[in-house]
């Protein structure tokens, strides 16, 4: 799974993903644009394809989805589940605000023993972690719940042979 254009190999969610995500959150598209910030008319034009998804408007609908799925007392926070040493985790904004769950949210986390820098260099990181895979666990998505949706993308180059 790969998240923006401005990391090579990395895109932002496309058309279909788009609405699929608007759905399982069951916003109709005047709701969306509303949460989103957006006009409607964008909303449309995401899911026609004819706009490329910003990635301030993934992030907000990946955070808007990750909330939807939260249970109570279920999660555990992410410097536990990836046993983060304790000077990792001392200076990690996760851990310094309590986001042990939406660590793939906050830029400037650690992750993998390094500052994570740009929304696309963390999803990178973020698209094969536990912690953001348990988040968009769904059974609306289905079994793989994200992943699932993410690798029946083709890229570009298999596209075009």
């Amino acid at each position: 799974m790969v998240f923006s254009p401005a990391v090579q190999g990395r895109k932002g969610l496309n058309n279909k993903e788009f609405g699929f995500l608007r759905q399982k959150i069951q916003k109709t598209q005047k709701q969306m644009a509303s949460l989103l910030g957006t006009s409607l008319k964008a909303v449309q034009s995401f899911e026609q394809g004819w706009r490329k998804v910003p990635v301030h408007i993934e992030r907000q609908l990946l955070f808007l989805l990750s909330t939807k799925q939260v249970i109570p007392g279920k999660s555990r926070p992410c410097w536990v589940i990836r046993n983060c040493p304790s000077e990792n985790r001392e200076a990690c904004p996760a851990f310094e605000f309590n986001m042990g769950g939406l660590c793939w949210f906050i830029n400037g986390t650690i992750c993998q023993g390094k500052v994570q820098g740009s929304w696309a260099k963390k999803m990178k990181v973020c698209q094969n972690c536990e912690v953001f895979g348990q988040t968009m666990k769904t059974r609306d998505l289905g079994p793989g719940g994200w992943v699932h949706i993410r690798r029946g993308r083709k890229s570009e180059k298999e596209k075009n042979g």
